[in-house]
């Protein structure tokens, strides 16, 4: 192995446990050479801490360091100490470009200012799916010309803005029925479907996108034996060779149920390395971080992974370290302000109301059901809370709140005909289910997922997020101060 000139843990992305980089890590960085860390929620303190986490990391890793973590928007934001950026699908439902790429570099630069300079951001998937279990509102819209426009002018204002973007998840998560954190999902479309829908932005912005993430789904279709993370079929033929993409590929978590009860750490990095990836995101212990590392090492000397693929996935990852690199800009005062106002103005221009939707009179009788505590799934944040809810109606002065352990089991027979305005708001992710078809609320005000809307018939309010400015445009429509004048951009009339 005399003509290997790199380390395999070149091509390794890690995280890490605690707010802090305890001396273990470090030197587990620093001895495979490891040079990306992937940040999550666990790993977020104050913003002085965060700073110094990355300053720390920066130092272990090098001066080619790349410190990625989700910054998407609404559910999907791990730094919720900067000003909170709209989702995609409040964006798609505000339609303008313009502010699409304003609230794409206000998320960069918050981000830089934190020592981040790669953006696992925006989501170019197109949620075609009413039913999709993990996108929904991260998606733009349901058409590709939507997602390409507004995920395109997104890119570019945090590009522009000096931190690096990854559209994902190629070839497409939109369409799926199955979360991939949970099992494999399995997409039966033919690649001339595919082709007319879901390949439609990453093509359009391939020249564009300086990253790609994979998706963990199965085209039988198209490769019957892989999902596209680790398919030579989809990254090789389809990306590499017929699109030409010539930026860095990265893996999702190999650590998500869909690959790592299926093919485990080792095999799985290997195969994706092959396939045309040149960054694998594995999660875990120390131990087995390690696995994919030896796994990578093991297949170089055996002749499983030419040297040749290896340097070519490093060169690429060595161009989006120096074209992006660590920074640690001030971000405080007036700049940081107004691009909290900024995000604010984005979360209120998307509000929508459908079915006619229109506030009660502040002297009306009401009364708001709601699920008080909503648990996470882990890929978003903590769901708005029933105290978030009540926050709502302050200006009201006759509200009765009802407070429900599972909403999805609400029973509409058990509300009193009594003449009170009855609203349903909903704090939760997942789908009613078919009982919801016989709710008969006054309001019905969908805080997150926007298909909810789909399940009860009658006026709705939809937010598309719950962060503080989704929250505060909704509160002052309520109040009669605020317009609710987004155009949905995707179909939920029932």
């Amino acid at each position: 192995m005399s003509e290997q000139v790199f380390h395999p843990g070149r091509l390794v992305m890690v995280d890490i446990q605690g707010k802090t980089l305890d001396a273990t890590t470090a030197a587990f960085l620093r001895d495979n050479q490891i040079r990306a860390v992937c940040l999550f929620r666990k790993n977020l303190g104050t913003e002085a801490e965060v700073r110094q986490l990355t300053k720390d990391l920066r130092e272990a890793m090098g001066p080619d360091a790349l410190i990625g973590l989700d910054q998407e928007g609404g559910s999907v934001v791990r730094a919720t100490f900067l000003p909170q950026p709209p989702s995609a699908m409040a964006l798609g439902a505000a339609g303008d470009e313009a502010l699409a790429e304003q609230v794409g570099a206000a998320v960069a630069r918050g981000l830089r200012g934190i020592g981040i300079n790669w953006n696992f951001a925006p989501v170019t998937d197109i949620n075609n799916n009413p039913a999709n279990p993990v996108i929904a509102e991260r998606s733009f819209g349901e058409t590709a010309d939507t997602v390409t426009r507004l995920a395109g002018a997104w890119m570019k204002g945090s590009m522009d803005a000096g931190v690096a973007c990854c559209i994902k998840h190629f070839p497409g998560h939109g369409d799926t029925h199955v979360d991939s954190h949970l099992d494999l999902p399995t997409v039966e479309k033919t690649r001339a479907e595919l082709d007319a829908l879901e390949l439609k932005p990453f093509k359009a912005l391939r020249d564009a996108a300086p990253s790609i993430m994979t998706a963990h789904i199965v085209y039988p279709k198209i490769d019957p034996q892989y999902p596209a993370t680790l398919s030579k079929t989809i990254l090789g033929g389809i990306l590499r060779d017929e699109y030409g993409y010539d930026g860095v590929v990265i893996t999702d978590a190999l650590m998500m149920k869909a690959i790592a009860e299926r093919y485990g750490y080792a095999k799985a990095a290997v195969l994706a390395i092959n396939a045309g990836a040149d960054m694998i995101l594995a999660q875990g212990s120390l131990d087995e971080q390690a696995q994919a590392i030896l796994a990578l090492q093991d297949a170089l000397s055996r002749g499983g992974l030419s040297v040749e693929r290896g340097r070519q996935a490093e060169a690429r990852l060595d161009k989006l370290a120096r074209d992006f690199p660590v920074r640690f800009d001030d971000y405080a005062g007036a700049r940081r302000e107004q691009d909290d106002v900024l995000m604010r103005r984005a979360w209120a221009a998307g509000l929508s109301a459908l079915r006619g939707a229109t506030p009660p009179s502040a002297d009306r009788a009401i009364r708001v059901l709601v699920q008080d505590e909503v648990p996470t799934d882990g890929v978003s944040e903590a769901g708005p809370t029933g105290a978030q809810v009540r926050a709502l109606f302050e200006g009201y002065r006759d509200v009765e709140f009802v407070s429900l352990t599972d909403i999805a089991a609400l029973d509409w027979a058990t509300v009193p005909a009594d003449g009170r305005f009855t609203i349903v708001a909903s704090t939760h992710r997942a789908r009613y289910g078919e009982h919801a078809a016989a709710w008969r609320p006054d309001l019905h005000l969908v805080l997150w997922n926007p298909f909810q809307a789909l399940d009860v018939s009658g006026p709705t309010v939809i937010s598309w997020g719950y962060a503080d400015g989704a929250l505060a445009a909704l509160g002052a429509w309520l109040q009669g101060r605020g317009q609710a004048g987004g155009q949905s951009p995707v179909t939920l009339a029932a």
